[in-house]
């Protein structure tokens, strides 16, 4: 999900339509996590890193909710956003670095966004003082750092020429194990703490396609941190090294790990 951080690119390397290539996978862990929020009618909630939008109303509405508001850093994805607006709900562009509001929401919701922010100790913190004394924490974030997929991306990021273009930035990946966050809401005050990590497996027709995936999100901080030239070598040589080390099965079972959780403040 889409949220800016401190190294962030300065350009929007966010691609909707790259991102929604695989639409139904990728909402099926945001019904798993809706799933275990509790209705709200008339309360007020945040969605941070809200992307393109739809998933958000389905939030709203489902939830009953009297106001939500969608916080994105990709002006592409709110642009898109923008054509939900309306009875109740809104979008507006920002971080959650610097997530500070004035009034405390009843649901603090973010689903595939946190991964992008660093120091989850002091973020999760933060989260909580923007919520009411017995509102909801609803977080999913991918946890699959450890795949071929994704180590190859980073790997290939150390080597040369990109590893000057990016000024030697290293990629830190913030996502700690399960019992890590289970113990953290314990400690930040929070009860009805229900924390898992979750496989998704995803059938897709050639191992090619775990590329497109990719692209679509993992890819994205190199994409915003190379020039179009390079970026296009850097997918090159990312193709040839991935599609190596994978077997080619069709179809390909591309496995996807993800931490759920969900808990209440204390009142």
């Amino acid at each position: 999900m889409r949220a800016v951080k401190s190294d962030e690119p300065a350009q929007d390397a966010w691609e909707p339509a790259q991102y929604e290539r695989f639409k139904q996978e990728r909402t099926r862990p945001f019904y798993d996590l809706l799933a275990l929020v509790e209705p709200a009618p008339s309360g007020r909630a945040v969605d941070l890193g809200c992307g393109t939008g739809e998933l958000t109303k389905v939030l709203h509405e489902t939830k009953q909710l009297g106001s939500t508001v969608g916080v994105d850093a990709s002006e592409a994805m709110l642009e898109k956003a923008a054509a939900f607006a309306g009875s109740g709900l809104s979008f507006e562009r920002g971080s959650f670095l610097d997530f500070a509001p004035r009034e405390p929401f009843d649901l603090v919701f973010s689903n595939a966004a946190l991964q992008w922010a660093p120091e989850h100790e002091h973020l999760f913190d933060r989260l909580s003082r923007a919520l009411k004394p017995g509102g909801q924490l609803a977080v999913q974030i991918p946890a699959n750092h450890d795949h071929l997929s994704h180590r190859t991306a980073d790997a290939i990021a150390a080597e040369e020429p990109f590893a000057s273009a990016m000024r030697g930035h290293v990629r830190l990946w913030p996502v700690q194990p399960p019992e890590w966050y289970a113990h953290l809401l314990f400690r930040l005050g929070y009860e009805q703490i229900h924390v898992r990590l979750q496989m998704y497996p995803h059938e897709l027709p050639t191992r090619e396609e775990v590329v497109e995936w990719v692209k679509g999100t993992y890819l994205t901080e190199y994409r915003g941190k190379l020039s179009a030239e390079l970026y296009a070598l850097y997918l090159e040589r990312y193709c040839e090294r991935l599609l190596a080390l994978l077997p080619d099965e069709r179809p390909f079972l591309y496995c996807y790990k993800r931490i759920l959780m969900h808990a209440r403040k204390r009142a």
